[in-house]
């Protein structure tokens, strides 16, 4: 999954002008959370990471009346974006699109003075009951879950954001406890590093899923 060098360069040099901490904006959507048991378990404990903000749509706007100031607010003092959700009917869950409608206005995400987000890195963390080999060609949905995500990569591109590989956790009906246990604790040690340093993007560019970025050897500091 490549992300432009320019978008990369463009999203390092803000990042430098920042304190030595980045903040993490989780916006989590899940419309039946409490049936969720993977799902509860990643989101345990996850508040009391420094620099991250736990933000439920769901529980928050219960009547989806979106408040696009507020939410504007949040963005702005957070220099990483994340969608936590389930995947729903190939996208997210309603209301992440009601957010997106409401809050990247025109003229503040996009636009000719549309610049409020750029620089800024995104990723998504998804659930999907369904087994990777079913997000391939030759799989139950003939397409890679990559392409399925397409539309939420191009918002986050005309936005001005760089849009990194998702965080995935598949076969989420069949999942035993210490699988679901070692995926919360990778996912908390990337939200971590995410937090002290830069995400590394020729690394990035190298992964399906930013569940190996960790893996096998040291983190660069790309602040260096």
């Amino acid at each position: 999954m490549k992300v432009g060098v320019h978008k990369q360069i463009q999203a390092i040099e803000v990042y430098k002008k920042k304190t030595k901490s980045m903040k993490i904006l989780i916006l989590f959507a899940h419309p039946a959370f409490q049936k969720s048991k993977i799902n509860k378990v990643l989101v345990k404990g996850i508040q009391d990471i420094p620099n991250v903000t736990f933000h439920d749509l769901y529980e928050q706007y219960p009547e989806f009346d979106i408040d696009a100031k507020k939410e504007q607010e949040l963005l702005l003092g957070h220099d990483v974006i994340v969608f936590h959700h389930p995947l729903f009917w190939y996208s997210t869950p309603s209301i992440l699109k009601e957010w997106m409608d409401i809050v990247l206005e025109h003229g503040w995400a996009y636009g000719k003075e549309g610049n409020a987000l750029h620089g800024k890195f995104f990723f998504q963390t998804i659930t999907t009951g369904g087994p990777a080999q079913a997000y391939t060609k030759e799989g139950m949905h003939a397409h890679t879950l990559e392409e399925i995500l397409l539309p939420v990569r191009h918002t986050v591109g005309f936005c001005g954001m760089t849009y990194l590989p998702p965080y995935v956790v598949h076969s989420t009906f069949k999942m035993v406890n210490d699988k679901i246990y070692r995926h919360r604790y990778t996912y908390h040690e990337i939200l971590k590093e995410f937090t002290t340093n830069a995400p590394d993007i020729k690394k990035l560019n190298k992964l399906q899923y930013m569940n190996d970025y960790l893996k096998n050897e040291e983190v660069n500091d790309a602040r260096q």
